[in-house]
This record gives C-alpha cells, sequence and structure tokens, in this order.
C-alpha cells in the first residue's frame, strides 16, 4: 500500500536508540517521506549520549544527538516510539500523558498494573499498543480469527514460536496476540484456557484448551504457527519474519497514523484497517 507524502513530516522520537531495534527505527524514520527523527533517547550512562543519531545507526548526520532524558526532548516530538522494557515504558507512559504527546508502543511482557497504566494514559493521548507491528502478521490475525470461528472447539488449536537467543520473555508478544486472537473468536477467556508447554503425566488433552509453545536460539527473527487440529484434516498458518526492518518500517507507519487520532488505545489491526 502506498503513502502520500505530507505537507509537514511526523516529528518522531526513538527510545533505545542505540540498541538493534533502535537502530532500525531510526533508519525507518529516515526512510519513510512522512517522518522525520527529532529526538533519540538512551538509557543513562550510555557511552553514546552525545553522538549523532545518524552516525551511530550509519545514515549519515542527522543533527540529532543521543541524550539520556526524555522530558528534556519531549516538547520536540509529536510521537514516541518504544520498543523497550515494561518499567521503562511505564515511566515514558507518564511523560507522554504529561505532554499531550502520542506513542507507538511495541514494549511486550507488561504484568497487569503496568496494563492498567497503559489504559490509564490511553484517556490522555492516543496510543497504538501492539505485540507485532508487521503487516503479514497481522493478515494472519484476521485469517485466525475466521479459521477460530470455523472450526469452533472441534479443532485442537497448538502455538509454536521461534526466536532469537536474546529475547527476554516468553511467550512472545505476537504468540499472545494469535492466541487472544482464536480464544476472543471461540468466545473464551484465553486466562482460562492458555497451556504453557507440557511436561510429565499431563493427563488427556482437554477440550477448548490452547497449546502455547516457545523455541529460543540462535538469530531466528521471528517465527509463528498456529495448528488448528481437527479429526481428519489440520490447517496451519505460519508468518516468517525474515529481517527486523519489517517490525520497524511498520511502527514507523503507526506513527504517522496514531497523530491523527483521539485519545484512546489502538492497535495495528486499527492502523490497517483490518479491525
Amino acid at each position: 500500500m502506498s503513502e502520500q507524502t505530507t505537507a509537514t513530516p511526523i516529528r518522531v522520537g526513538v527510545i533505545g536508540a542505540g540498541g538493534r531495534m533502535g537502530r532500525m527505527l531510526i533508519e525507518a524514520t529516515t526512510q519513510n517521506p512522512n517522518t522525520t527523527l527529532k529526538a533519540a533517547i538512551e538509557r543513562q550512562g550510555s557511552s553514546l549520549v552525545g553522538a549523532d543519531a545518524g552516525e551511530v545507526v550509519g545514515v549519515g548526520v542527522l543533527d540529532v544527538q543521543i541524550v539520556d532524558d526524555l522530558p528534556a526532548v519531549i516538547d520536540r516530538i509529536d510521537v514516541l516510539i518504544d520498543f523497550s522494557l515494561p518499567d521503562a515504558t511505564e515511566q515514558n507512559l507518564r511523560i507522554c500523558a504529561d505532554n499531550n504527546t502520542a506513542m507507538v508502543i511495541g514494549t511486550t511482557g507488561f504484568n497487569d498494573a503496568q496494563k492498567s497504566e497503559l489504559a490509564k494514559a490511553s484517556e490522555r493521548i492516543a496510543i497504538v499498543y501492539a505485540g507485532n507491528y508487521s503487516t503479514g502478521v497481522n493478515v494472519s490475525l484476521k485469517l485466525l480469527e475466521m479459521a477460530a470461528k470455523a472450526f469452533g472447539k472441534d479443532a485442537d488449536v497448538e502455538i509454536i514460536e521461534a526466536h532469537h537467543k536474546h529475547k527476554i520473555d516468553a511467550p512472545s508478544g505476537t504468540a499472545y496476540m494469535m492466541a487472544e486472537a482464536v480464544a476472543k473468536a471461540r468466545g473464551q477467556n484465553l486466562d482460562e484456557v492458555a497451556i504453557y508447554g507440557r511436561e510429565g503425566q499431563t493427563g488427556a488433552r482437554e477440550s477448548g484448551t490452547i497449546g502455547i509453545h516457545a523455541i529460543r536460539g540462535g538469530e531466528i527473527v521471528g517465527d509463528h504457527k498456529v495448528m488448528f487440529i481437527a479429526d481428519g484434516e489440520m490447517v496451519e498458518i505460519t508468518h516468517h519474519a525474515r529481517e527486523r526492518m519489517t517490525f520497524a518500517a511498520g511502527a514507523v507507519r503507526a506513527s504517522t497514523w496514531i497523530v491523527q487520532q483521539a485519545a484512546g488505545q489502538y492497535d495495528m489491526q486499527d492502523v490497517l484497517g483490518l479491525s
């Protein structure tokens, strides 16, 4: 889907500018004609503080110095993209809410209290919060909804996800999204039907449960497979991510959309018009 260039590019800030995802978000921001990088934030004590963000990423001088203080640059941006850690994102939510700055959040692993904080902040500012920003994954979610409604509880559902060895949470946010899509389509509460891995004498599989399994190793970008296993047939819906830039480009695309929305919590389905 092509995008028209806006007259005034959206001013973007990126959290974790020196990290793997942060660097890709900066690169994606420079590649999108509708966005311009205006702030790059790193943790306190980072050796990258004071360096030009463009030079760090390898896209040339951007005249944007990396800083370790979000409040100091919050007035320079229209939207903050945050793919960091739950505790850090929770703090950034409060800063953005206090300054009427929209957010695009890709952080995973929130606990219930942090999810509550996110919901509270969304009453004041517009937020896109998604476990995955790729177009393919979000199309897959629609397919999962269709399959779950068609099979109902007649099919056993198993979700298998694989990521690189550096990922610190499991299962992935995307696996949760997929499980939620299936459970919702079947009228279930995921917390009541999710089974995380199996070991020992587990007994016969209980009808209606959703199995979720995580694999970690090497440099796998992100693979997800959902199996609908019915008597006599099986349907698999699979997504393979081959480069992280897919997620970064999607998040930057979301940033151009969210600044036009009223306060509230949205996801990538909303951005893509799939809701």
